[in-house]
This record gives structure tokens, C-alpha cells and sequence, in this order.
């Protein structure tokens, strides 16, 4: 069975509220009885409550970090960067799993303000009001991680998404490619609204290239969905010069596809991926992509949500960090 306060207090010789003194350093206590009560703690292994801490201090050093998907490889690069950071400044991570589900969103943000965290660092595909109002509504410091995020009043980081696209889709036509096939790995319920989908088609337009409506394909984030849809390109004979895909495991699916059908990558057709996980560069032919920083977007948003919590200003609220165009094999 756990030690309690309780247990500490009483091999110690005090009371209750001494110990909690002790711990949280909050009322003067003699030396020689914190002295006692400390060596107690030792002797036995207690560890305080957080929750029932953070009750006392009105602060815990815990950061609760709502993801879509722990298996994606963006979520593991940008868990990295707010993990480092977050153990630089000496809070720890509560880590809650949605599958990209609305309703698990809305439990884990109750169960978060329940825990009494000092702040969140909540990361979507899409954003949605709801959830934002739930969390300002527990007033818990909170920093978003969303490809539509900078459509909402709240601190948040990314990338120029419509300029990302938009220069590698000039990057394939600058190479004398016109049918460019662009693989969605988002769940935007309108496509016009896509920041991504709008920086290809503007790329496009100005290349004097028709958009082919046939080409625009919609996925989820995974390469099984990335091999499924361009295996259906090649059965219709749709097979496009370039394929960019709005995720790097949507385009090594997609790169699989062409090369089980015995098509040439980068002869026959290019391809680009987006984010630079880690598989970008371990898979043959290595992938072109839009690089995103991702560990330092974890990173910076716990330094935002360490500002926050602390009442310092954060001048900016949607802080936009630079992308790259890395050049590799399969292009």
C-alpha cells in the first residue's frame, strides 16, 4: 500500500498540516522538524499528490498535451520537442490520445482541468469551437498546434501552409511537370478551405495549368490510404507525372503503389511528401518534402505555455515558423 501524508505525519510526530508545510514550503517550520520530516519522506518513498499539491500551491508542474494520434511520426517529433522543454522547466506531461475524435477531445479536456494542469498544449487536425470554449471556459493556459488554428483568437504555432504547397507545387512545374496529383491527408469538411489545397491550385492557375479535379484525392494520414488511392490512379490509367501528398506517410504509400506496378520513381513519375519524419529520409528512393519544424513547434509551444502560466506576455499569438523544401531522390 502507497504512503500517505498521513502515514508521514505520524511516524514523524507532527501533524497533518506540518507536513504539508514541509512539502510545499508554503509556512515557516523548524529546522529541526522539517529536518525530521524530510528524513521520513526518505525513509518511506512518499510522493505528494499532485492534484492535492497543486490544490495548495494553486500552481502543479504538470502540462496535459491532447494529440490525434500517438502512432503518427509528426506526433512522436513533436512530442520530442515539448517533452525537452517541458523537463527543462521542470513540468511533466500528461499525455491523452483522441484518435481524431470531437467527443474524446471533450473528455480529455475535462479530465485535464480535473487533474488541476497548469496548462495544455492541444493538438488537432482541425479545430473546432467547442473545445476551444471548454478550455477557455476552465481558464487553463492553453497553446494550439492545428493547420486552421489562426482562424481562432488563441496562441497557437505553425507553418505558412499555402506557401509551403504552393512552392512545391512550383517546384514540380518549374521541372516541366503539368499533371500533378495532390493526395490529402486532412479532414477539412470543405476543400476550399484548405490552406494547403489553395497554395496548389493558385500554383496552378499562375502556371496556366487546368486544375484536374480527378488528381485532387482525399486520404487519411497513413500509407496503406496513400498505396489505396493511387493504386486506384494506375487501374484507371490516371497515372499523373508528380504526386504531392500533404504527409510523408501518405507519399511513401503512394511511392509503394508505383513501385509494386513496376512505374519509376522519380523516371515515370515524382513524388514529394510533407513534414520530414524521420521515414522521409530512411525510405528508397528518399522523398522530397515540405519540411516542417516539428520538434521546434513542440518546443516553442511549451515555452509559450510556460510564459502563460507564469503571467508573462507572449506578444504573438499565432507564431509562424519557417518551412523548407528539401530536394531528395524521388523527385
Amino acid at each position: 500500500m502507497a504512503v500517505t501524508i498521513k502515514d508521514v505525519a505520524k511516524m514523524a510526530g507532527v501533524s497533518i498540516s506540518t507536513v504539508s508545510r514541509v512539502i510545499n514550503n508554503s509556512k515557516p517550520v523548524s529546522s529541526d522538524i522539517r529536518d525530521q520530516v524530510l528524513k521520513v519522506i526518505k525513509e518511506t518513498g512518499y510522493v505528494p499528490n499532485p492534484v492535492a499539491r497543486s490544490l495548495v500551491t494553486k500552481k502543479s508542474n504538470i502540462i496535459g498535451v491532447i494529440v490525434p494520434d500517438i502512432s503518427s511520426l509528426f506526433v512522436g517529433d513533436l512530442l520530442s520537442g515539448i517533452e525537452e522543454i517541458g523537463r527543462m522547466y521542470e513540468y511533466d506531461i500528461f499525455l491523452c490520445n483522441t484518435y481524431g475524435e470531437s467527443e474524446r477531445e471533450l473528455k480529455y479536456i475535462n479530465l485535464l482541468k480535473s487533474k488541476a494542469v497548469a496548462g495544455i498544449i492541444f493538438v488537432s487536425e482541425k479545430l473546432e469551437k467547442p473545445q476551444i470554449d471548454l478550455i477557455e471556459q476552465s481558464q487553463i493556459p492553453s497553446v494550439y498546434i492545428s493547420k486552421n488554428a489562426k482562424d481562432f483568437d488563441v496562441y497557437s504555432i505553425g507553418i505558412d501552409h499555402y506557401k509551403a504547397s504552393y512552392d512545391m507545387t512550383n517546384y514540380f512545374i518549374n521541372k516541366g511537370k503539368k499533371k500533378i496529383a495532390f493526395l490529402r491527408a486532412s479532414i477539412e469538411d470543405n476543400i476550399e478551405d484548405s490552406e494547403r489545397y489553395k497554395g496548389y491550385k493558385r500554383a496552378l492557375e499562375e502556371a496556366g495549368i487546368t486544375l484536374d479535379r480527378s488528381l485532387v484525392l482525399q486520404g487519411d494520414s497513413t500509407n496503406e490510404s496513400g498505396y489505396r488511392i493511387v493504386e486506384a490512379l494506375i487501374e484507371k490509367g490516371n497515372i499523373p507525372e508528380a504526386i504531392f501528398a500533404s504527409s510523408d506517410e501518405l507519399a511513401v504509400g503512394a511511392l509503394n503503389a508505383l513501385l509494386d506496378n513496376r512505374i519509376s520513381v522519380p523516371k515515370n513519375v515524382s513524388i514529394a511528401g510533407y513534414d520530414d519524419t524521420r521515414i522521409a529520409s530512411m525510405i528508397r528512393p528518399s522523398l522530397t518534402v515540405i519540411k516542417q519544424p516539428i520538434y521546434d513547434m513542440g518546443a516553442v509551444a511549451t515555452r509559450i505555455i510556460v510564459k502563460l502560466i507564469d503571467n508573462h506576455e507572449v506578444e504573438e499569438k499565432y507564431i509562424i515558423l519557417p518551412h523548407t523544401l528539401v530536394e531528395r531522390q524521388s523527385s
